[in-house]
């Protein structure tokens, strides 16, 4: 009797553990792809943050990097992005009794080329854009403008990792 247990045990342990086999813990799935290529995001918003591109470009290819088992190349990538910053906008959003702003929002909106020459039905050109929010009386620069821009390039290239390998 016990024999027959612990041989259920192994075999529904075993099925279990080569069942979960093909997920991964990332949630990315990049199929038969082995490169990426991810371009540079030049700034054609009407205001630029100068530090922008550079930051966002490195920080999407940082995220591809450590989360897929993908190698970053310059050219000829599987899986390909292209695209640019289009606004970058501070707009007042709540109001206080004497008419002035209570609070300002920081929003960053990048329009996204997707590729993937390995599975052509993936392909995709979307807009990307998430805000933070700041006090009015605080300029945005130094730490505050660093905060901000942590918050949402973070979030805008968890998206765009989302909707290109996790199809979230």
């Amino acid at each position: 009797m016990k024999k027959i247990f612990y041989i259920a045990l192994f075999s529904i342990s075993t099925l279990l553990f080569v069942a979960c086999g093909v997920y991964s813990f990332t949630g990315g799935n990049t199929g038969d792809a082995k490169t990426i290529q991810i371009d540079f995001f030049p700034n054609q918003a009407p205001l630029v943050e100068p530090v922008l591109t550079q930051r966002f470009t490195n920080d999407l290819q940082d995220l591809f990097t450590r989360q897929t088992n993908l190698t970053l190349t310059n050219s000829n990538g599987d899986l390909y992005f292209s695209g640019e910053i289009t606004d970058f906008r501070v707009t007042p959003m709540s109001g206080t009794a004497d008419q002035t702003a209570a609070q300002n929002r920081l929003t960053v909106t990048v329009n996204v080329r997707f590729v993937n020459k390995l599975e052509e039905k993936d392909d995709f050109e979307k807009t990307f854009s998430f805000y933070s929010d700041f006090t009015a009386n605080a300029q945005l620069s130094g730490g505050i403008l660093d905060f901000a821009l942590d918050e949402i390039v973070e979030r805008i290239t968890q998206d765009i990792f989302n909707a290109s390998v996790a199809k979230w």
